[in-house]
């Protein structure tokens, strides 16, 4: 298995509006009770359990990035919020046509029982079928149903008596040609475009010759609203069922048909992956395309954090995740890149 993927402790430096930081990789967590025991720490396996007592460590992810230099991407609790209910991964896997990058973003349903728990498990499983399909070479569009599948299993597991957890789900991959977009809930994916107009592809499924544009469309009761002609956008916002989502995943939405969207731009560009807690702050492609470019485009890391940090400073009201991923993934794209001075 050569796909790569990686979580960081953030920087904190010039960073003092963020949450306080720690690193969440389970990997990079260690049992407190049984390092002290031993020369060197006890690291905690993938799914964040001890291998030698078997407890699983707690996880704080008030504040994370992530950075692979083809993909990379920030989440903070926010100001408002206990805790932070939204989760990202991402990976790159090296293929014979150059570098493909994989990411998720969930953003708990905050209704519902542990979901935090649910994010971090829709993230940490559908991350894997996503990037073993994308070194494998298959088909973007069958990886990305299978993945949103492997996800909603785990993820409906998590039910017990005392109810059902649940999370959006937005998944992306990127390779040098192609973008596809897969998804469940009210989590966006945006194509912020370099130049306009680029060009979609002949196999696209989305248009985006107008310049930037959001390739997903929420499953909320306020997309359903405008969608009827009952309200306009902004007026449905309004409402206090806005965020209401009309699909999920968890066990009380067994099997729900996920979105699927592909197009291959014609020139350069980010994908942008985010949960509410940005786009609340700035709906609008174009907007988003202002605050990010041109730095998105060989700085991921930075605009990540920037956008972050922007919505924190027009209040924090929700988790707040932001992943960036440019096109075409750069073979000398690295995490180095993009470390502050």
């Amino acid at each position: 298995m050569s796909w790569r993927a990686e979580c960081r402790q953030a920087d904190r430096s010039g960073d003092s509006a963020m949450s306080t930081a720690r690193d969440d990789s389970p990997g990079a967590r260690k049992c407190v009770a049984c390092s002290a025991d031993s020369a060197e720490p006890v690291m905690t396996d993938q799914d964040g359990y001890c291998p030698s007592c078997g407890q699983r460590v707690a996880v704080d992810r008030d504040h994370m990035k992530e950075d692979l230099g083809q993909v990379a991407g920030v989440s903070d609790r926010g100001l408002r919020h206990s805790r932070n209910e939204d989760a990202m991964h991402f990976a790159v896997a090296e293929t014979t046509s150059g570098p493909v990058a994989v990411a998720i973003v969930s953003d708990g349903v905050s209704s519902a029982p542990r979901p935090d728990e649910a994010s971090w498990t829709a993230v940490n499983t559908g991350i894997t079928v996503l990037a073993e399909g994308a070194e494998r070479g298959e088909d973007p569009a069958e990886v990305s149903k299978m993945a949103v599948k492997a996800a909603g299993r785990a993820v409906t597991e998590l039910a017990d008596a005392g109810g059902a957890p649940a999370a959006t789900y937005l998944s992306a991959i990127v390779s040098q040609r192609q973008i596809t977009v897969c998804w469940l809930g009210d989590s966006r994916a945006y194509w912020l475009a370099a130049n306009s107009p680029v060009q979609a592809g002949p196999d696209a499924t989305i248009d985006i010759t107008g310049g930037s544009k959001r390739v997903t469309r929420d499953d909320s009761l306020a997309e359903e609203i405008v969608a009827a002609g009952l309200a306009t956008m902004d007026e449905a916002m309004a409402s206090p069922q806005a965020h209401v989502i009309t699909r999920w995943l968890g066990a009380d939405l067994p099997d729900p048909e996920a979105h699927v969207e592909q197009f291959s731009p014609s020139g350069p560009g980010v994908l942008l992956l985010c949960s509410d807690g940005l786009w609340n702050y700035r709906p609008e492609a174009a907007e988003l395309a202002a605050m990010a470019m041109p730095a998105a485009l060989t700085r991921p890391l930075d605009a990540s954090a920037d956008l972050a940090k922007f919505a924190i400073d027009s209040g924090g009201l929700d988790n707040i995740t932001v992943v960036i991923i440019p096109f075409p993934p750069r073979a000398d794209a690295s995490a180095a890149n993009n470390h502050h001075g």
